[in-house]
């Protein structure tokens, strides 16, 4: 467990404080505020909006992950790049990013424990080095951080989105055009496991763009987001008329593709914490997502989801 002191040399709020002094997102610092990781004068204080005042002594400590019993980790996992700051992977369909209570299986972080990986601890004990996540069933490009400074700027790009990833899918039927959609997403009144389009709820913005068409009438499609809402290529798909195959949420249960859902982060994009040297990184398809492309496509489909071919559409 790692502890650190600093002295107030002025009074403010304790997470305005802290965030100033430690040059953390308030949001994190409010993290550690409420998981009882932060003393004032050696008194565990859990309201951010605490007012400190000057020479008061704040202790605060970032807790290491904890040893549990491990679960079963029959599979591994690609990496496509590491270096002593952060960890690129290419993360499979069917695995769940981070431990939550409703999770019986083990989850990337599992995996990323397992192989000594070090890891990030601002985001807390079950989403350690996690900065940004995927939903279970979507394949592709992840960042990883190794370590909190690391954290800290990635998490800084994904709010100014010089960090960000272009996706590619399969779709039940072609989009009419290119198109950009923005439209706000909230959480479906009908059905809490999904999102939908709602008025006045937060807002969304992507941009999908035509690939190529399948002999079967599907199409595959790229897409860049300027937003992270949950499920939102999903969601703005939803609203055209259209579902990714595979997409046991979003599409019918007349969809015929059931193997996966063929939604895959192609590439990623992000300026390196340390050296701010700018970085894209290209995750390869896994095979089934790929058997599927070459069985109902014709010609190369590959020359036209490469990195460079994808980027091309968007500018």
């Amino acid at each position: 467990m790692e502890s650190k002191k600093i002295v107030a040399t002025y009074s403010d709020r304790l997470d305005k404080l802290l965030s100033k002094e430690l040059n953390i997102s308030r949001n994190q610092i409010e993290k550690l505020i409420k998981s009882s990781l932060v003393k004032i004068n050696q008194k565990i204080v859990t309201k951010p909006s605490y007012k400190v005042s000057k020479e008061d002594t704040i202790e605060y400590e970032f807790l290491e992950a904890e040893k549990k019993e491990p679960l079963e980790i029959n599979f591994d996992i690609q990496k496509l790049y590491e270096d002593e700051d952060v960890l690129v992977i290419n993360k499979p369909a069917n695995l769940v990013v981070h431990p939550a209570p409703s999770v019986k299986e083990a989850t990337l972080v599992d995996w990323l424990k397992k192989e000594g990986i070090s890891l990030s601890t601002i985001s807390g004990e079950e989403r350690h080095g996690i900065v940004h996540r995927l939903d279970k069933d979507t394949s592709g490009a992840m960042i990883i951080a190794k370590n909190n400074k690391a954290h800290q700027k990635l998490s800084e790009q994904l709010l100014d989105r010089s960090m960000g990833r272009y996706y590619i899918a399969v779709i039940n039927i072609p989009l009419k055009e290119n198109i950009i959609v923005n439209k706000a997403i909230g959480r479906n009144p009908k059905n809490r496991l999904k999102m939908a389009v709602i008025e006045n709820a937060k807002e969304a913005k992507t941009s999908f763009a035509k690939i190529a068409q399948a002999k079967n009438n599907t199409e595959v499609i790229a897409a860049k987001l300027f937003s992270g809402r949950t499920h939102q290529i999903r969601v703005h798909l939803s609203s055209l008329n259209r579902y990714i195959l595979g997409d046991k949420l979003y599409a019918p249960s007349s969809d015929k593709y059931q193997n996966r859902m063929l939604l895959h982060a192609r590439v990623l994009y992000f300026i390196h914490p340390r050296t701010e040297e700018f970085i894209e990184i290209e995750a390869p398809l896994f095979s089934d997502m790929e058997h599927y492309l070459k069985k109902n496509f014709e010609g190369n489909i590959n020359e036209k989801i490469t990195k460079d071919s994808i980027k091309a559409l968007f500018t």
